[in-house]
Formats: C-alpha cells, sequence, structure tokens
C-alpha cells in the first residue's frame, strides 16, 4: 500500500486529543477539500510501496498503544483490513480517520468519521462535480456508526456551516450528540484562535462537543508531526 508518512505525535483532534499516537497515513483520497491540510495525499499524492509487515515494524518501534490509520482516505485501501487486524492482535488500539464515504471491513476501536460539508467543496475546479457526487453517503455512515464506537468531526468554516451539521445529524436518529464534534477550518494558530469562541457556542448550545485542533495550535501546518 502507499504510505506518505508514518510518525509518532499525539493526536489533536476529538475524543483523544492530546494521548501519543503512531500516525499511518495512506495516500490517496476520493475528495478535494479544498481546506485539506494534507495535500500530499489528496492533490498532489505521494508516498512509498510498503507491506503490512513493514508498516508493522515501523509501528512497533515507537513502543505506543494508540494507532491512527488516516490518510488521505485510508477505505481506499484494501489491505488497511489486514493491517488493522494485526495491530489489534498486537494490542494496539486502533482508531480510523475517514470521511465516511466508503467501507472496508476493518477492525477499529474508534472509526472517527469527518464528513465533508457543502464548504469542502473546491470552487472553480474541475473537482467540484466529482467532489460534490462522492462526499455524502448514507449507506456508508449508517454502517460505521451501527458497527464501531464512533465519533462525528465537522469542519466549521463559516456560520451557516453549523445548521448543515444540524440538517446531517437529523437524517440519523440513532446518533448520540455526546459523539457529534465541532472543530474550526484553521491552518495556523492565529486563525485558530480567532475561530474557537463561536465554534465552541455553537457546539455547546446545541448539547454536542467542541474540538480542539492541538496539532494546529501546537506545530500549524507542518508535516509529520
Amino acid at each position: 500500500m502507499r504510505i506518505a508518512e508514518i510518525f509518532h505525535s499525539i493526536q489533536g483532534e476529538g475524543r483523544y486529543t492530546g494521548t501519543p499516537s503512531v500516525f499511518v497515513r495512506t495516500s490517496g483520497c476520493n475528495l478535494r477539500c479544498w481546506f485539506c491540510d494534507t495535500p500530499y495525499t489528496s492533490w498532489n499524492p505521494e508516498g512509498d510501496s510498503l507491506s503490512v509487515q513493514e508498516i508493522l515494524d515501523q509501528v512497533q518501534k515507537y513502543g505506543c498503544e494508540h494507532v491512527v490509520l488516516t490518510g488521505g482516505e485510508p477505505l481506499l485501501v484494501p489491505e488497511l483490513v489486514d493491517l488493522s487486524r494485526e495491530l489489534k492482535q498486537r494490542g494496539h488500539f486502533v482508531t480510523v480517520e475517514t470521511a465516511g464515504t466508503v467501507d472496508l471491513p476493518v477492525v477499529a476501536d474508534l472509526m472517527s468519521i469527518s464528513p465533508k460539508l457543502g464548504n469542502s467543496t473546491p470552487i472553480g475546479d474541475n473537482w467540484a462535480a466529482r467532489h460534490d457526487q462522492r462526499r455524502d453517503a448514507p449507506d456508508v455512515i449508517e454502517r460505521l456508526i451501527r458497527d464501531y464506537p464512533y465519533q462525528l468531526k465537522f469542519v466549521i468554516d463559516r456560520p451557516q456551516d453549523v445548521a448543515e451539521v444540524e440538517a446531517w445529524v437529523a437524517r440519523f436518529p440513532s446518533v448520540k450528540n455526546q459523539y457529534v464534534y465541532l472543530m474550526p477550518q484553521a491552518t495556523t494558530s492565529d486563525s485558530l484562535k480567532q475561530m474557537t469562541p463561536w465554534v465552541q457556542q455553537a457546539a455547546t448550545s446545541r448539547d454536542w462537543q467542541f474540538s480542539p485542533r492541538l496539532h494546529v495550535e501546537l506545530y500549524g501546518a507542518q508535516r509529520g508531526v
């Protein structure tokens, strides 16, 4: 499978914010969010071809319980099924980060789903139509939230995005408020500071969660941290 990077850092978002984790980042994505913070896995995918065993060997060097399988879109990679199973057998806590548009029978202790809102569509680009056609897959979402412990993380760029999240959540009656997270669209610590107060208020007023973006606060858009 094509791997953009493997590195040790802290989880910056969601339920396990601050948890030391090893990140295995696959390369390749079926979407093209204009604000993608890992364009080297989507707009300009790069990376080396590694076997499951080679990835396991690199992960084991860090001696870390939590492993995050991320991308790009990791659920595009069939080998992720074997990788997730092997990681779990070795005692790791496995998080899979996905946009929730494609499905694989992976093993995951947490399915971290980041559905893409209308604010993600690239404007004036030949990817726009394909992106919009692919970004919403309710059947996939239903399966993931039924079969895994999950969280739903929504990137908020403008106030009207919050109403779109409300409409999105209303389509899935089984979704629990405590698993819905709003997080600011930001790639620098300054923009994060500006957006955090109103995004946090929007979340708490609806009995949802606010997700910090600790990696942005600490490292900005720096890669591999």
